[in-house]
């Protein structure tokens, strides 16, 4: 079985993250970056089905040079291989655009199993497994809390709010698991020296056979016109209780604020 995690490389939730002044995009190679946590539980759930049977994982991101770490990650997890899409052209891309690039390079891949996580710590949308799975024509089983492979069946757990339902697919088919699925490992002294062995490959858009036009910031059908720095925290409001007047004063705060 051939196992595709598609996992993104993201600027560090804990740096200073920002958008580029110049277009609006966030800026991806002037910061901090790394795998994005939640594609953190994608690799795991690949790794788990490799470990149960005969399979090879293959890490494919898309995105800057620095993407090669997020790529680098999965293969010190244990992943086998990896492939990096890179390509000037694909700058300021959409989640539209993303399907298109993700669906060639996995149609050249030939994944039977192509894992996403439930979204990207930066851009939050969760749509592109349900549109690559469309661009693909292949089914797509969604938002795994729990996953088991049987053969050539996949079988998830989906948590609602209200209740939980069971939805099996049979590949080839899109899975994209949550972050309840499982607890993701961290790589081993022995798989981060392992990973340095290990093929990547770096493709471009002519490789996929994408012209440039299909795809970046001018082909977008998302933009953002503005952009506003967050303002810093004002100090907060000290109740004190010198003359025994402190509680009326704290549910008088906390009615006019409307917290009650």
């Amino acid at each position: 079985m051939k196992i595709v995690v598609c996992a993104k490389f993201v600027p560090d939730a804990t740096a200073d993250r920002r958008f580029r002044p110049e277009d609006s995009t966030v800026d991806r190679a002037g910061v901090d970056g790394l795998l994005s946590e939640l594609d953190e539980y994608a690799v795991e759930t690949a790794l788990t089905v490799k470990e149960a049977g005969d399979a090879e994982v293959t890490i494919l991101t898309v995105g800057p040079e620095q993407a090669a770490d997020a790529v680098k990650k999965g293969l010190q997890m244990g992943a086998d291989a990896g492939v990096h899409v890179l390509d000037d052209a694909i700058h300021g891309s959409d989640a539209v655009a993303t399907s298109l690039i993700l669906s060639k390079a996995l149609a050249k891949l030939e994944a039977d199993l192509v894992v996403f996580g439930m979204g990207s710590t930066d851009g939050g949308m969760g749509v592109v497994p349900a549109m690559v799975s469309e661009r693909l024509g292949l089914p797509a089983v969604t938002l795994g809390s729990e996953v088991t492979v049987e053969g050539q069946t996949v079988r998830i757990r989906r948590d609602g709010d209200t209740a939980s339902d069971t939805i099996e697919g049979t590949l080839p088919l899109v899975l994209s698991v949550s972050d309840q699925a499982n607890e993701p490992r961290y790589p081993s002294f022995k798989g981060i020296m392992a990973a340095k062995k290990k093929p990547v490959e770096t493709w471009s858009l002519a490789d996929l056979e994408i012209a440039p036009d299909q795809v970046g910031g001018a082909s977008a059908w998302t933009e953002v016109v503005e952009v506003t720095a967050r303002p810093p925290r004002s100090a907060g409001t000290i109740v004190t209780d010198d003359n025994g007047s402190g509680a009326a004063e704290l549910v008088e705060f906390l009615s006019t604020n409307k917290f009650l």
